[in-house]
């Protein structure tokens, strides 16, 4: 009798019981450092892997099929100076497409300065209104851009209210001695990628990630040519933001994560299809044009 009224309770009190919204894989690699403690990186892996997963990131309900899979790789590149740590930060993303088995990289990243504080077995804390460690700032500001781009690929800029929240991680770390986060640093920093975000100038690039996925990689088991046809109408959106734009970092990192994806997409398409993504990608990416032609190779 008790296990079954213990169940009832379960129900009563647990309905709506649902996973968090991040899949995420994290790994802390060590292969410049020798001759140092290696239990404090293991400690720190399992620290950031809890806080990526455990953490409650937004007000939405998701189901464990629901998560979003993302990866952080930390490479630590010196030995620590005290408490200090020197390292780079892949940050990766994946979406999986409706009715199939592929997933696709929505954003892949190096952050290749960073540096924090850790003191092994401390609590990452983190508060949204100011600024706390430098590691749960930089972890918080790429969990929101994660779970903001996936929302803008499913409704058109769904994600504005997450990108809106790392740019208050920005404005907190302003106050921060480490880089990264200030805008005369560098053009290709985190507050560069979400101030391009949310800026209304990049507006295009925004419905980019709808017209690419929703609209377009979403549908490919319903309709190739149709499908290709929306995925081209979004690489014009970058081409035109391009044009107004040039040099953007948002811009150069879309590119750079859907570059091989592109020449799958249409090698299989139409020759005008074929000639119009060529030029784009040529236009957007004029580095890597020897590997836009494999787009006119396949027959």
């Amino acid at each position: 009798m008790k296990p079954i009224i213990f169940l009832l309770l379960f129900i009563l009190f647990f309905p709506l019981a649902k996973a968090q919204e991040l899949n995420c894989s994290v790994m802390v690699a060590t292969p410049q450092v020798e001759g140092t403690n290696k239990q404090i990186y293991e400690t720190l892996q399992k620290a950031i892997f809890e806080f990526m997963n455990n953490r409650k990131w937004t007000n939405y309900s998701f189901t464990s099929e629901e998560r979003i899979d993302c990866s952080i790789l930390i490479t630590i590149t010196s030995a620590p100076v005290g408490d200090e740590f020197s390292a780079t930060m892949q940050v990766q993303s994946r979406r999986p497409i409706y009715k199939s088995s592929y997933n696709s990289t929505m954003i892949n990243l190096n952050d290749k300065d960073i540096k924090f504080k850790y003191i092994e077995f401390q609590s990452l804390d983190f508060s949204e209104s100011s600024y706390s460690s430098e590691i749960t700032s930089l972890l918080a500001y790429y969990a929101y851009i994660i779970i903001g781009l996936d929302f803008d690929s499913f409704s058109q800029s769904g994600g504005a209210v997450f990108f809106e929240k790392a740019q208050t991680i920005v404005n907190n770390a302003q106050s921060s001695v480490y880089p990264g986060w200030k805008a005369y640093e560098d053009l290709k920093n985190r507050y560069w990628l979400v101030e391009n975000l949310l800026n209304k100038s990049y507006a295009p690039v925004r419905k980019f990630f709808y017209s690419f996925y929703r609209a377009g990689l979403d549908m490919m088991s319903d309709n190739n040519e149709i499908a290709r046809n929306q995925i081209a109408s979004a690489l014009e959106l970058l081409q035109n933001a391009n044009r107004e734009k040039p040099n953007s970092y948002l811009i150069k990192l879309i590119v750079s994560a859907k570059s091989d994806e592109i020449v799958s997409i249409f090698s299989q398409g139409t020759p005008m299809d074929k000639t119009k993504v060529i030029n784009i990608m040529n236009e957007l990416d004029p580095a890597n044009s020897s590997k836009y032609k494999k787009i006119s190779e396949n027959k």
